[in-house]
């Protein structure tokens, strides 16, 4: 009687090199999986969850460094650092085998090392996903930030600024009391010497030269005064002025610091969330689900793992 031998048993099983490639990702050995049929399909799907998450990472890193460097040189920086993620797989992987007594260490470090790049590669998709309402969000905060500098320089400069206006304000005052007393004796003498006041006689009298030398007299000390003075009104101007402009050379240099870069969106998503909570439940069910995607290839090979412990 003939044998019953599986049609995939009859004649030799040559894979492709896709295969194969989905084969390596799942850290599986081609010379074993060639003659096990069982497995060949399991380690093929394990693969194509691995590239899945590869390219996952290619686009969450490269994203990630487009927003910090503007060129194209960040992205494909980005792109090459996700190409890296396949290796650390199959560098784990290589831990869990039977003949390691301890597979237990592999499994958790292999589990600690998927929830760590699984969590972190989470935040750049959602920030793509959410990148309208992101932007919004950071010229807001960074309308926020501004108004904040602005204070923040008010109340730095606020004591020099008031020790110079209150100086310039007793200099003011003084002189402007001297040129009352000055304007006061000017009218004096015109009102003398035109008859509307004093003694009511029109004319330059000995009334109206002694008024006019007390004007004289007055309207010298002033010039005197205002002579004297001046150089430190004008010094007091000066600072005041240079406060200014160096409050003004402040903001516009604090200008060049707002951006929108990485983390100036992860605030812009952390204030989203705190004012907006019906967008709490969403984003957090959004980031399980990418960080599910990236422990999937885990899984998997971790279930491999326990049943070979069994």
């Amino acid at each position: 009687m003939e044998k019953n031998i599986a049609i995939s048993q009859r004649e030799s099983y040559h894979p492709g090199q896709f295969t194969e490639f989905l084969w390596w990702l799942a850290t599986a050995e081609k010379e074993i999986l060639v003659d096990s049929v069982v497995d060949r399909n399991r380690y093929k799907i394990i693969g194509m969850t691995v590239l899945a998450t590869w390219a996952f990472a290619s686009f969450t890193w490269t994203y990630f460094f487009s927003t910090i460097v503007d060129s194209v040189f960040g992205a494909g920086f980005g792109f090459v650092h996700g190409f890296y993620h396949p290796y650390h797989r199959p560098g784990a992987d290589k831990g869990i085998t039977k003949f390691n007594k301890r597979k237990l260490a592999p499994l958790l470090f292999r589990g600690l090392l998927a929830v760590t790049i699984g969590t972190f590669m989470a935040q750049p998709a959602v920030l793509y996903m959410f990148d309208k309402e992101i932007k919004l969000q950071t010229s807001l905060d960074n309308e926020q930030k501004k108004m904040l500098k602005q204070q923040e320089l008010v109340t730095l400069y606020k004591a020099p600024k008031e020790a110079l206006t209150k100086k310039n304000e007793a200099l003011r005052s003084e002189l402007d009391l001297k040129y009352e007393a000055v304007q006061n004796a000017r009218n004096n003498f015109l009102a003398e010497t035109d008859g509307s006041g004093g003694s009511g006689k029109v004319g330059i009298k000995d009334i109206a030269l002694a008024k006019k030398t007390e004007y004289q007299k007055l309207d010298n000390e002033y010039q005197a005064l205002l002579k004297g003075y001046q150089p430190q009104l004008d010094s007091n101007d000066a600072a005041l002025k240079e406060i200014d402009q160096k409050i003004k050379a402040e903001e516009a240099n604090f200008l060049l610091y707002l951006n929108n870069g990485f983390l100036t969106r992860v605030e812009a998503l952390t204030n989203l969330l705190k004012n907006h909570p019906a967008l709490q439940f969403r984003y957090y069910l959004i980031v399980f689900i990418l960080m599910l995607i990236e422990l999937m290839p885990g899984n998997s090979k971790n279930n491999l793992a326990i049943g070979q412990l069994r």
